[in-house]
């Protein structure tokens, strides 16, 4: 088979550089997972490179089987067993071989989101005097950035300037603490922990390196400096690293991704060689133009011109209304149009919007249309109450020490095992220094601890050493079933007799027949890399669009992704860009990039949406329209309502209006520049329509349109 005759020439030359650092800058749609693939089945095929020499990696699960089944396809099973894989899972894989060089045992526990908020909540409860504000999760995410910075917590404490990084380097330390503590590991950790590993060691440094001689990354662009200082000490013992990514689709920095690894990867790689795909084979030539149109405002990025052979398609669709109900009902009316008049299906469709929150208005309106619809970026399967109960209990099983699961299943189902026996055993494992469990087991020595508490903690621990021996010599989905069985789980659920119940009991029986699936597929099925896959799964990893819904998700969450039709839902100051990046150039930079991303997930069909008003907690929020929106040249766009064209079309740029957001309700105290103060009485209509009854008293009533009249907010207090 000649695997080069079916790639354009950039792709070719992509393909066949294989020696020495390649950057490959490729466009949106432009194939480069196409080229990933056929890179590596050239170093296996022709070049006849051992397929353990190769290493490949992605930014979630969904990628890593793609690249692994078309390069499978392509070279049948000569590449079965290379390293192909997150960051993460891969990491992972190391760390599981060489975790005791770093001082802790191999049966780690991955904590995930969940896992980690409990664990920093206990941290919070144990630092009495701790005076920090903020909450679990914001004070996870700052931890987050100084580890993904590659910082110790004792370094971050000598370099601590100020009470609140002096108070959060006292947290991180007993965070830390407390991971080792339990024998588990952050996501963080799972990058952090292998290059201090790396860095320390030579020896490991010299065999890991040499073992994979080839080194590639998907989305390169998406790396944070952990990751990036990963690949640079992988790849110091020969330099052959390919780096694929497109530094106009870097929309992660809000989770420690550098644009700038991407922008200086030839000054941190001497001798790169650049090769630009520029063909795109996805949108339309009026898509594509419009999206190169807005993006080349960005400053920082390097150039591409990217073009198509495509047809040039449908102007993109721009409608305005006047709330988001408003919104909901033109995306449910329009989807319904596309596939009564052009024969698209639902699954062919995205709604995609900045934040979660602006899904509810579609939603409602996708119901009423009787419009079935996949949410992602909701409650996932594994992160469900019932699902985390048993994955609890298999963590216990394979690290004992993980007393954050042990925590969640000591009285699931309930045993009448309370929180002040809790509270007792905590103690009694601190004062004696050993782990929750093994408190739990000698619970007969704590004399707070009642007789008949005693046998019930004794029941647990046999329970516990039941489930041991079951995990020793069955399937990881007989071991599932039995966990279920033996706990009474099953039986509790089936007692309540609920809908919701019987729901659960369900999603249960599905993670059994999850795991039977994994064993299936997996080279070496394991409980541990059970639990491992299941703990780095992201929201797109459970993405499924093989039925016949219309897909929903934030901009952040399709990336990747393609669709016939794409809407873009709230493009206006304040929303895109979000009123978070307005103060600075690099997040404003972002954003654009992020409205990028969104526009050319559409392959025929674009539309945006503006709502000149949305609620807020006090009323009506008026909306400008995005500048992203002034940056497409007109004659790639048609307006699909007056209401834009009446209230929108000018955006921040109308002499009348501000942009900025008004927030007007009934029952508010206002002030008039000439009337002086008065209370809201009555409010009409919506957005630059909003009309407002104001009483100022002395029977001095107005009736006025808010845009114009100049009214200010007055404190209850001022009146």
């Amino acid at each position: 088979m000649d695997l080069l005759h079916e790639l354009n020439s950039p792709q070719r030359e992509a393909v066949t550089s294989t020696e020495g650092p390649l950057l490959v800058l490729a466009g949106a749609g432009t194939g480069k997972t196409r080229v990933l693939a056929y890179r590596i089945a050239y170093l296996v095929g022709p070049m006849g490179v051992s397929p353990h020499d190769v290493l490949a990696v992605t930014f979630t699960r969904k990628a890593a089987g793609e690249m692994r089944d078309r390069v499978r396809s392509l070279v049948g099973d000569v590449g079965h067993g290379m390293w192909i894989g997150t960051f993460h899972s891969i990491c992972a894989r190391i760390l599981r071989y060489e975790a005791r060089s770093l001082g802790f045992p191999p049966n780690f526990t991955i904590y995930d989101e969940h896992d980690q908020a409990a664990l920093i909540k206990q941290v919070l409860k144990t630092e009495e005097k701790s005076e920090t504000r903020g909450s679990p999760a914001g004070i996870l995410s700052r931890i987050s950035a100084v580890k993904s910075q590659l910082i110790r917590p004792e370094e971050f404490r000598a370099r601590a300037t100020g009470h609140r990084d002096t108070e959060l380097a006292r947290l991180y330390e007993a965070y830390e603490a407390g991971l080792r503590e339990n024998n588990a590991l952050d996501f963080d950790d799972l990058i952090v922990m292998p290059v201090r590993l790396l860095r320390a060691n030579d020896q490991l440094l010299d065999r890991v390196s040499g073992r994979f001689r080839y080194i590639l990354i998907d989305e390169y662009q998406d790396t944070n400096f952990a990751q990036y200082e990963l690949i640079r000490l992988l790849s110091s013992g020969h330099g052959n690293v390919c780096a694929v990514g497109d530094d106009d689709q870097s929309i992660y920095q809000w989770r420690g991704a550098d644009v700038a690894n991407i922008l200086n990867f030839e000054k941190d790689f001497p001798g790169t060689r650049v090769i630009r795909i520029e063909q795109s084979y996805r949108s339309t030539k009026t898509i594509l133009a419009a999206a190169q149109a807005v993006i080349k405002n960005n400053r920082r990025r390097k150039d591409k011109e990217l073009w198509t052979a495509n047809p040039v398609g449908r102007k993109i669709g721009v409608n305005g209304v006047l709330s988001e109900e408003e919104e909901g009902a033109f995306v449910a009316a329009t989807i319904a149009e596309l596939v009564k008049d052009e024969g698209k299906t639902l699954s062919d469709v995205a709604v995609l919007y900045r934040t979660n929150a602006q899904s509810r208005a579609i939603e409602d309106a996708l119901r009423r249309q009787g419009m079935p619809y996949i949410l992602v970026g909701g409650t996932r399967f594994y992160e469900r109450k019932e699902i985390k109960d048993i994955v609890a209990y298999l963590r216990v099983l394979v690290n004992p020490a993980d007393s954050i699961s042990l925590r969640r299943i000591l009285n699931v189902p309930p045993r009448g095992i309370g929180d002040v026996t809790m509270s007792r055993l905590e103690s009694h494992a601190v004062e004696q220094d050993i782990s929750l469990l093994e408190a739990i087991e000698g619970s007969g020595r704590i004399g707070e601890i009642g007789p008949g508490i005693r046998r019930k903690l004794a029941d647990f621990v046999s329970l516990i050493d039941g489930l041991k021996s079951a995990a020793a010599s069955g399937s990881i989905g007989e071991l599932i079933s039995t966990v279920a069985e033996d706990t009474g789980y099953i039986a509790f659920l089936e007692d309540q007799g609920t809908p919701d119940a019987v729901a659960r009991l369900e999603n249960v029986r599905e993670l059994a027949a999850g795991a039977y699936e994994y064993e299936e597929r997996a080279e070496e099925p394991t409980l541990e890399a059970f639990l491992e896959e299941i703990s780095l799964l992201m929201d797109i990893d459970m993405w499924d669009n093989t039925g016949e819904r219309v897909s929903l998700m934030t901009l952040h969450n399709a990336k990747g992704l393609e669709f016939k039709a794409v809407f873009l839902a709230g493009v206006e100051e304040g929303l895109l860009p979000h009123h978070t990046a307005l103060e600075d150039d690099a997040e404003v930079e972002e954003e654009r990039r992020l409205f990028y991303v969104g526009l050319t997930r559409a392959r025929e069909r674009a539309f945006l949406s503006i709502a000149t008003s949305r609620r807020g907690f006090h009323g009506f929020l008026t909306r400008s329209v995005s500048r992203f929106l002034h940056e497409i040249p007109p004659e790639h766009v048609e307006y699909l309502s007056d209401v834009y064209e009446a209230y929108g079309r000018g955006g921040a740029d109308d002499g009348n209006y501000s942009g900025e957001e008004i927030v007007i309700q009934v029952g508010a105290w206002v002030k008039h520049p000439d009337w002086g103060i008065g209370r809201v009485k009555a409010c009409e209509g919506y957005g630059r329509e909003l009309r407002v009854t104001v009483d100022f008293g002395h029977n001095n009533v107005k009736k006025v349109l808010a845009r114009y009249a100049g009214l200010e907010p007055v404190d209850e207090g001022e009146v």
